[in-house]
């Protein structure tokens, strides 16, 4: 049995693309609603073609506005075949920020060290990718760098202000160049980050985020059918490690079902590929996320 399941994960589930699906009502009333599409954690190799058609088939959903939350290659020739598989989404409106896998490659690791306080071990000490030619090919294509970057998008006719920061895997968020309250003058502000550390999360809605994109998780990428996530590889709680949840200055812990009136909205994405390192999955499938934005009742 322990072959099957890991011939399973290594050949079949790590290669099952989903697309799930979220309403999130947190547009102003009588706002038109907005089709987000969000991408994150490709770690694309060059030869992964099934995966490369699989987004450029995203086109076809037609989204207002694309999120890419990082961790987007895992080899220093895969820039050329990721911006093939964003080909199609590079007409529209779009922001991104970096993973630690877009600056490091991936390198061997014992995946014992995930389920302890040592799992960033060794990070940042791996050969360094081609950073600079990822980041001028998005925006090339005309996405916006959220690179501790905050900055303001008309999307679809909706004003929406955005506030990023690199990746706090690598402890290279400056949340203190870009704070500041949400503007009063948008339809919703959106915190964009690749790891969702709390303290990220904690920021961004303490100044007025009504929704956090994130990914990096991989959704724990090897789950136990019926209980869920074992780690998050982040201070975040498993029962958090993919899906919607509610968040407010100091959350912390698990969805609570009470969240506090204004809580913001948080969205994480178990994203779509693996570390070279550690090429499986089970019962936790490779996606991406479409978020329709809609009013809010009041």
């Amino acid at each position: 049995m322990g072959v099957l399941g890991v011939g399973y994960a290594s050949l079949v589930e790590r290669n099952l693309f989903v697309l799930r699906r979220h309403t999130l009502p947190v547009l102003p009333p009588g706002s038109a609603s907005l089709r987000v599409l969000h991408l994150t954690d490709l770690h694309l190799m060059p030869a992964q073609a099934r995966k490369i058609e699989w987004v450029r088939a995203l086109a076809g959903l037609e989204p207002d506005l694309v999120v890419n939350t990082g961790d987007n290659i895992a080899n220093p020739g895969s820039i050329e075949p990721l911006l093939r598989a964003f080909e199609p989404l590079l007409g529209v409106p779009g922001v991104f920020v970096l993973g630690s896998n877009d600056y490091f490659a991936p390198r061997m690791k014992n995946p014992a060290l995930y389920l302890t306080g040592n799992h960033r071990r060794g990070l940042g000490e791996a050969s360094r990718l081609p950073t600079e030619r990822l980041v001028a090919g998005l925006a090339a294509g005309g996405w916006d760098d959220l690179t501790n970057r905050r900055t303001r998008l008309a999307v679809s006719g909706v004003p929406l202000e955005f506030v990023g920061v690199d990746d706090p895997h690598l402890d290279y968020d400056r949340y203190d160049v870009v704070a500041g309250a949400a503007a009063d003058d948008v339809a919703l502000t959106v915190g964009v980050t690749h790891a969702p550390y709390q303290r990220v999360l904690d920021a961004m809605t303490a100044d007025g985020a009504g929704l956090v994109i994130a990914g990096h998780t991989h959704g724990g990428q090897l789950c136990l059918p019926g209980w869920g996530a074992l780690v998050t590889n982040c201070d975040l709680d498993t029962r958090r490690a993919k899906g919607v949840s509610r968040w407010w200055p100091g959350a912390g812990g698990a969805p609570s079902a009470q969240a506090p009136q204004g809580a913001a909205y948080l969205e994480v994405s178990a994203g779509l590929g693996t570390s070279p390192m550690a090429p499986v999955r089970f019962a936790c499938r490779p996606e991406a996320s479409l978020l329709t934005l809609v009013p809010r009742d009041s």
